[in-house]
């Protein structure tokens, strides 16, 4: 089965404190400040997120071994999520609410970028916030998308698949 409309990127706004900073609950219905971020939230954890446990434990270290290491050498924040359900809406606006609700990136720097993918509706997302667009333009984050991630999710690598990316994010953001 195909990834379908799975290329999905943008730059968008994000903001706000370190990550694993003032844990996030579950509420239903939370407002990010707009009518149309209405959604029940993931619960933020730390800098890997993986709701929808398509993460061996040793996948998810790695990850996490890095995303700390890239956030202390740069000071910029990825955060890796997977979710179980994107509650009926579109990855599009279900990743900035998210964004917005976790505050990703440093507070005036907005250089948080956030790498979603929702297993059981076959989308996957990159968000980037401003301060990042020239590091992680929308035609890069495609890329990753397109060529990395997609064959992998394919061949039902799902972990690889997120790692490769994460790790392509970094070495653009990284730089």
């Amino acid at each position: 089965m195909l990834w379908l409309a799975a290329a999905a990127f943008s730059v968008a706004t994000l903001a706000g404190c370190k990550s694993g900073e003032a844990q996030q609950s579950l509420s239903a219905a939370t407002e990010s400040g707009n009518g149309w971020c209405k959604q029940d939230y993931l619960v933020l954890t730390g800098r890997v997120v993986d709701a929808a446990n398509i993460l061996p434990p040793e996948s998810e270290s790695r990850l996490l071994n890095k995303l700390t290491e890239l956030e202390r050498k740069t000071g910029h924040q990825l955060v890796v999520a997977t979710t179980p359900s994107l509650q009926g809406k579109r990855i599009e606006d279900y990743s900035i609410c998210l964004a917005r609700h976790w505050k990703i990136g440093r507070t005036g720097n907005d250089d948080g970028v956030l790498l979603l993918i929702a297993p059981s509706d076959r989308k996957l997302r990159i968000e980037v916030g401003y301060g990042l667009e020239k590091a992680l333009r929308d035609d890069e984050a495609a890329a990753i998308i397109r060529k990395a991630m997609i064959p992998a999710f394919e061949a039902n690598e799902l972990a690889k698949g997120v790692e490769v990316g994460a790790d392509l994010i970094m070495m653009e953001i990284g730089r």
